[in-house]
């Protein structure tokens, strides 16, 4: 099999490579170009698109002997992934870019351009695991827990599944650092990369505020009703955020405080108590299955963070024209959880195994809102 390797410059993609050529099939690696002015130099662990990045992931390939090319996916990473992510936090909401990269770039435009040029798959680093089910190709979760990367990868549909590798899903991140090292792979103690790889200070804040300039506004109370505060901007702040509110605590009682909605229409803040935090009905849109479709109502795990817990919940789909390709999905958990907020993603698990995901509109009190 014709087989193209997502090579980042890091540890995790090196090894992915090197075992798919092991594994028989003809390799060709590729690292992606995110960057209109990439730098030089990797700024701490932050980001994996580099020139260092870049030259790391071409003497890997030397080292392997497969022939390496740099693609350019500036434009719709920027379209797709930083501009959507500015256009999220614009709106209120709280937006996971590396879903959206995995969906948009790395499983859209790399596999369709690898498809086009006659290659039959792509092959990444990710922890996960593709195990061949009754139904096809199925998405688990990684052995190693720490590292699991099938929340990320939720966004996929079983069209891009069939088509995927992930050749680590098997193997503990301390174990794929040593087969580096005994391979001669220069990256076997190269950093990982982590947080947002295109804010390379990791102020989101300020990296937003940049783009979208200062927007003065008012904290307001959801207990009393007070404006109690003013902000520079609403899309600063997130649903379950404490730490920088930029409050006088004496004037709340001395008790903290948190982030209970974001209004962007009004450009207001909310802020309440920690009781006011709790969710344990969940609505998504842009519902995306690893597989085939899922119909009716299902219990389910839920996972609403990346490395989160994952809550025993009921999953239901139901039809809703208004929504991304008529489908909206119910989710209530069977416990509340704190900070599931609109833009984030709500991923489904049956055991191991992903079933889909979806993007969450609405998330709030089950008594609460039908009382």
């Amino acid at each position: 099999m014709r087989v193209v390797a997502a090579m980042s410059g890091g540890v995790d993609s090196a090894v992915a490579a090197s075992r798919m050529i092991e594994a028989g099939h003809d390799v060709v690696g590729v690292h992606l170009a995110l960057a209109k002015n990439a730098k030089t130099l990797r700024e701490g662990a932050r980001g994996c698109c580099t020139i260092e990045d870049a030259g790391d992931a071409r003497r890997v390939a030397d080292r392997l002997g497969i022939p390496f090319y740099v693609w350019d996916m500036a434009t719709p990473f920027a379209r797709d992934v930083v501009d959507d992510f500015v256009a999220e936090y614009e709106a209120g909401r709280t937006p996971n870019p590396c879903l959206r990269c995995n969906e948009k770039i790395k499983f859209a435009a790399l596999l369709d351009k690898a498809l086009a040029l006659g290659f039959d798959a792509v092959a990444t680093g990710h922890y996960a695991q593709i195990v061949d089910g009754p139904h096809g190709r199925e998405l688990h979760r990684a052995v190693d827990s720490a590292k699991d990367q099938s929340y990320v990868l939720g966004v996929l549909d079983e069209e891009q599944l069939a088509r995927a590798f992930f050749p680590l899903g098997d193997t503990t991140k301390p174990q794929i650092r040593e087969e580096a090292a005994a391979r001669g792979f220069a990256v076997a103690k190269k950093p990982d990369s982590h947080d947002i790889c295109f804010i390379s200070d990791g102020d989101t804040r300020g990296w937003l505020t940049q783009r979208l300039g200062e927007q003065p506004g008012e904290i307001v109370d959801e207990g009393s009703g007070e404006v109690v505060g003013e902000h520079r901007g609403a899309y600063g702040f997130t649903v379950g955020q404490r730490r920088g509110l930029g409050l006088d605590r004496s004037d709340l009682d001395g008790q903290p405080r948190y982030v209970t909605r974001v209004e962007a229409a009004s450009n207001r803040v909310f802020i309440g108590t920690s009781d006011l935090l709790g969710t344990d009905e969940i609505e998504a849109d842009h519902v995306r299955w690893c597989g085939p479709a899922a119909s009716g109502r299902h219990r389910l795990g839920a996972q609403i963070r990346a490395h989160g817990e994952e809550i025993p919940a009921t999953a239901e789909v139901v039809p809703d024209a208004a929504a991304e390709g008529g489908l909206r999905l119910v989710v209530r958990l069977d416990e509340a959880v704190r900070g599931a907020a609109p833009g984030q993603s709500i991923v489904l698990y049956d055991g191991t195994r992903v079933v889909g995901s979806g993007t969450i509109a609405r998330a709030g009190r089950a008594a609460r809102r039908s009382a």
